[in-house]
């Protein structure tokens, strides 16, 4: 239960992430603030929604998810009812930053309650939950893009905004933590019992958590990019409009692409936990990075063309969505469950971090006149992040938790005494 209420919460906030490319050209076309303008709000609302999640994980380690998810839905439903009356720049940056923080809280709590409840399966744990954010706008994408055509993108903001919250406002009042439910939590529990968990200022001092967080910014750097830029890519290539007919469906080429992009940018995320949890973290990075660096190219290469740039974004997205699922997975199996949500929310400002460098995506755009550059420094730096799972590290991880096994025994043994 825990877990499906978990995947449905992380569904109700997708669309303010990844529904948001649906209105950034229609509120340009009211407003004229400009394309990079709007796109501040974007990156706002991932700032907020990443940087501040270890202080709401706190919340949780501490007073549990019901609370923090409670406020986050009142948070994400204020947000786009603000979206919907904003008649300036100042209040479309405020209502990302009600909707960042809201989002951000529902996002780390959700994650790191599956992590705490699933010790032995955490990758697919983290993955089905995750799944709930990357495939969860999946189902609206037509909705939503025909209501802003029928009713205007300040209904469509409203009606979802609202819809959205009171479902999260609903299922919160469920979410328990494993360690304050017995015996459901017993599995938990038994599984923390047999290691150190280190605290959040512990991990902070420790190398392999700086690696991880430098490549879970790379990787989602260029992600973001790509997210958050897919409708003014396709308006640029002239593809807003093209017919595409796949797998017995006929949709406009950008219609077609988020729909497909949003349910593989679900499914990697179970599916990549699930071979991590057999494979191993860094076999599975190397993996699906990798993958990420050529389907760039390809979409580079050949996203001109309408079947093309569906399918290939439909890859992009696969091999992009799983970095949500294995580094929470990575920290807990390195650092614990005990402080999950916190660790793992410290992580997490990795994508706040990355969400900066995607204003960067319009101005080499403005600057060159094509995407070429934006798409070459996407797949360069997903495989110097695919170099460093394998060689840097893996070993360097495999040294720690070694070390920090051994130390659990010692530390055991001085407490009894």
């Amino acid at each position: 239960m825990q877990l499906v209420i978990g995947v449905v919460c992380m569904s109700m906030i997708a669309n303010l992430q990844y529904g948001w490319t649906l209105f950034v050209e229609p509120i340009d076309d009211a407003t004229g603030w400009g394309r990079t303008a709007i796109q501040i709000a974007f990156t706002i609302f991932i700032v907020t929604e990443t940087w501040l999640v270890p202080v709401e994980g706190w919340f949780v380690d501490r007073f549990g998810p019901r609370i923090v998810v409670l406020v986050g839905g009142a948070l994400c439903a204020l947000s786009w009812v603000l979206n919907a009356v904003a008649d300036s720049l100042p209040i479309l940056y405020l209502a990302a930053v009600i909707g960042g923080i809201g989002a951000g809280g529902v996002y780390g709590t959700c994650v790191g309650n599956a992590l705490k409840w699933f010790p032995d399966r955490r990758g697919l744990a983290a993955g089905l939950t995750a799944a709930g954010f990357g495939a969860g706008s999946a189902l609206t994408v037509v909705p939503i893009a025909s209501m802003i055509e029928s009713s205007g993108y300040e209904a469509t903001f409203l009606a979802f905004g609202v819809g959205q919250g009171l479902v999260i406002l609903a299922l919160a009042w469920f979410l328990a933590d494993p360690h304050a439910t017995a015996p459901a939590g017993a599995r938990a529990a038994a599984a923390d019992a047999k290691r150190r968990h280190y605290a959040p200022q512990e991990m902070l001092r420790t190398p392999v958590f700086w690696i991880m967080y430098a490549m879970f910014a790379m990787v989602a750097a260029g992600g973001l990019m790509v997210t958050a830029q897919l409708g003014p890519i396709a308006t640029d290539l002239n593809l807003i409009d093209a017919p595409v007919s796949l797998l017995g469906l006929t949709l406009p080429a950008l219609t077609f692409a988020l729909s497909i992009d949003r349910v593989m940018n679900g499914i990697t995320r179970p599916f990549f936990g699930w071979v991590s949890d057999h494979i191993g973290r860094e076999n599975t990075m190397f993996i699906a990075f990798t993958i990420e660096a050529v389907g760039v190219m390809a979409l580079s290469a050949y996203g001109s063309d309408p079947l093309a740039f569906v399918v290939l974004t439909g890859v992009v997205f696969f091999a992009w969505g799983e970095i949500y699922s294995l580094f929470p997975a990575c920290c807990g199996d390195t650092f614990g469950s005990r402080y999950a949500a916190t660790n793992a929310g410290l992580l997490y400002t990795a994508k706040g971090t990355a969400a900066l460098l995607v204003p960067l995506g319009n101005l080499m755009v403005e600057a060159t006149g094509s995407w070429q550059t934006v798409f070459y420094s996407v797949a360069i730096v997903n495989a110097l992040a695919a170099f460093l799972a394998l060689f840097v590290l893996k070993p360097l991880r495999t040294r720690y938790i070694a070390a920090a096994s051994a130390a659990a025994p010692r530390l055991t043994t001085r407490l009894a005494d």
